[in-house]
């Protein structure tokens, strides 16, 4: 089965039909937006191995995003991205979907090619991410200046 036919099926179907209506819901709860995130970080925990180094890596900042998004830190992300991401992150922890988790090895097939087409789709986004966090961290850094008082008579 190619990967953009199984994407094309996952988007269609009513798993992630489902996912995608259950997004505004999140997007506009933050504890429910912080709690969908602890979950796709456990369920993520159990791929392991360097092959999934790299997944793990886009997912992580993806989970980063959308905690600076919850918490306000960061709004530079479109709504269309954030529903996209949200619903992305609902199938993913779904354990009942196209390929259902249970089923040995195949079963997350699904989630990870899911997984790897929002990371493909919004990668303008998570540069734009990346680079306002590695400011915000660099801003924390900076000494502050020498402030020279002119006295005027």
């Amino acid at each position: 089965m190619k990967n953009s036919s199984l994407i094309s099926r996952i988007l269609s179907s009513i798993f992630f039909k489902r996912a995608n209506a259950g997004a505004v819901g999140y997007a506009r709860n933050s504890q429910r937006l912080f709690q969908l995130i602890r979950e796709a970080i456990e369920k993520s925990g159990g791929l392991s191995g360097a092959n999934f180094a790299a997944f793990r890596d886009q997912l992580s900042v993806v989970t980063r995003l959308l905690r600076a998004y919850a918490s306000g830190q960061y709004r530079e992300l479109p709504w269309k991205t954030l529903l996209r991401v949200i619903a992305v992150l609902i199938y993913f922890v779904s354990p009942i979907d196209i390929l259902p988790d249970f089923l040995p090895i195949v079963g997350l097939t699904d989630d990870i090619a899911l997984m790897l087409w929002l990371f493909s789709g919004i990668k303008d986004d998570i540069e734009k991410f990346r680079q306002w966090e590695g400011g915000t961290a660099n801003a924390g850094d900076q000494k502050p200046t020498a402030v020279k008082t002119i006295k005027i008579s």
